[in-house]
């Protein structure tokens, strides 16, 4: 595998008040109300630099996080911490072009978490139980839905090379070619090696053509079980986002 691949990974949450969004940018973003304009300022506070259509796919997922957050009247720090959050599980998913829909869903939720248990220095209950709740399923609704788009826009397509390496040919060559000198001892040095290059084709073709048949069969067998993983895991993960409820418990 190109050594620029990276596995999916499992990835800590952390507290995200005022991470990317200070209270200043919030005022600012707060004051915008023209899509156009709201779409430069988060431009600038989120250092949007990017070509198209990464930037407008980019800028268009904060500007629906903006609005989102005024329909619910979330305040200041609820707004600077989900711009943060639905910014670091799209950073997750575009971290690798293979599937880690389980790691960003997960992660996703531990972000909520934080934001939503008052246990200090680990989280802060910014978000009520509805609250998060909200968040949650508009993340699944805005996001999640849209995960494969995502990171088919913003990250390269992988394709496999495969090389076979053919590691008894020689010595099936070797040998055949020791024995037919053997049995041409008594001939002259003048006899033709184009009947023992002729004979040593046809065991090396035949080795050939049954390490490609084999190779082939495993190939099949493994993208029919990858196929069914695939499904098992689409199906348990599509269960998991239609009814998600996270644990809000408060450790006293």
């Amino acid at each position: 595998m190109d050594a620029t691949i990276k596995l999916p990974q499992a990835l800590k949450a952390k507290l995200m008040l005022w991470t990317d969004a200070s209270f200043h940018d919030m005022e600012e973003i707060d004051n915008t109300q023209s899509v156009p304009d709201l779409e430069r300022v988060l431009c600038r506070v989120f250092g949007v630099d990017l070509a198209e259509p990464k930037r407008g796919v980019v800028l268009e997922l904060y500007v629906q996080t903006v609005l989102f957050c005024r329909k619910c009247s979330f305040n200041k720090e609820q707004t600077s911490a989900v711009l943060s959050i639905i910014k670091s599980v799209h950073e997750a998913n575009i971290e690798t072009p293979l599937n880690n829909i389980e790691q960003c869903f997960s992660y996703c939720k531990e972000l909520l978490l934080c934001h939503s248990v008052r246990r200090p220095p680990f989280s802060i209950n910014l978000f009520g139980s509805k609250e998060a709740d909200f968040i949650l399923k508009y993340i699944y609704n805005s996001y999640m839905r849209h995960y494969k788009l995502y990171k088919y826009i913003f990250t390269p397509q992988v394709k496999l090379d495969l090389s076979l390496t053919y590691s008894d040919e020689d010595s099936l060559a070797t040998g055949a070619e020791a024995s037919l000198k053997k049995e041409d001892s008594t001939d002259t040095q003048d006899t033709s090696l184009t009947e023992p290059e002729e004979s040593m084709l046809g065991p090396t073709s035949e080795l050939k053509a049954m390490i490609e048949t084999e190779v082939r069969e495993q190939m099949m067998r493994v993208s029919v079980q990858l196929d069914k993983r695939m499904k098992e895991i689409a199906d348990q993960q599509h269960n998991t986002l239609d009814s998600p409820h996270p644990n809000h418990k408060t450790k006293k």
